[in-house]
């Protein structure tokens, strides 16, 4: 197969949900392409073998890739194959990093997490490229479930060099924070960027935190780096809106500001 190997709960799951199979199909190649998971300059799976991923017909991958081609996702070209176009309008904000770490451990504090992966593995291209390593590097990938009040409101994916992932274990991820993880390691944070948008729930991450396949969830997408610029953590995590809440506050004053950004779960402070 051509590109990268897709994720196919959306056409195997097709009895789950009350929304259209090409439209679940559109909204999971939708997201890795957005995700960087096809390589730009690498043809996608033919149409035959999304087809076969999903275990679908060809007409309904037919007219999921033309949703995609008209959003300019995706580019056809007649001999060479259809090739991923992320795009996004987005502009980034400076906030204080300060802020931002303290509520993100606090919040590690006060909740609870559930580490339902933890590997070595090499790098897919969109991950070796987000932490700087060559392609197909070894990094360490953990996923984790965080409840608050026993109600699951999160699941995020971790990644992180190979060298960072060996000074902790499964075990120490599920009683500290990951940020007390890297400061045990003698990490010293510096800088994040930081995305947020939204996703729709697939048939992975839908039961684990009670929605529906489909349903609408916050993501935030965020790269750490270290004081000598160095990426240390990719993640993207994916929060329940109806018990998760982001909070900023903004002001017209200098960019780091003395507020930043809040993270809380709804109906509760940390």
């Amino acid at each position: 197969m051509k590109g990268s190997q897709p994720a196919t709960q959306a056409g195997q799951d097709a009895g789950s949900s009350p929304l259209p199979l090409y439209h679940r199909i559109y909204m999971v190649l939708r997201e890795q392409i957005l995700e960087g998971f096809f390589p730009e300059d690498t043809p996608m799976p033919s149409e035959v073998e999304l087809g076969q991923s999903f275990g679908v017909s060809r007409v309904t991958i037919r007219k999921t890739l033309e949703r995609l081609e008209a959003e300019g996702l995706v580019v056809r070209q007649r001999g060479r194959g259809t090739f991923a176009r992320p795009q996004r309008a987005s502009r980034a904000v400076d906030a204080g990093l300060r802020g931002l770490m303290e509520n993100l451990l606090a919040m590690g504090l006060r909740t609870k997490v559930k580490v339902l992966e933890f590997q070595y593995m090499a790098a897919p291209d969109h991950i070796a490229a987000a932490l700087d390593l060559p392609r197909g590097a070894t990094v360490q990938k953990a996923v984790r479930l965080r409840s608050h009040k026993g109600e699951p409101f999160s699941h995020a994916v971790t990644w992180v060099p190979e060298d960072v992932g060996r000074t902790y274990t499964r075990a120490d991820m599920q009683k500290m924070p990951f940020l007390q993880l890297l400061d045990r390691a003698g990490v010293k944070v510096a800088r994040a960027y930081q995305r947020v948008t939204a996703r729709a729930a697939d048939a992975t991450v839908a039961p684990l935190i009670g929605v529906e396949v489909g349903a609408p969830l916050l993501c935030i997408i965020r790269t750490v780096r270290d004081q000598n610029g160095r990426p240390v953590e990719y993640i993207r995590a994916l929060y329940r809106p109806d018990r998760y809440e982001f909070e900023i506050n903004l002001d017209m004053g200098p960019s780091e500001t003395e507020e930043p950004a809040l993270w809380t779960p709804s109906g509760g402070s940390l």
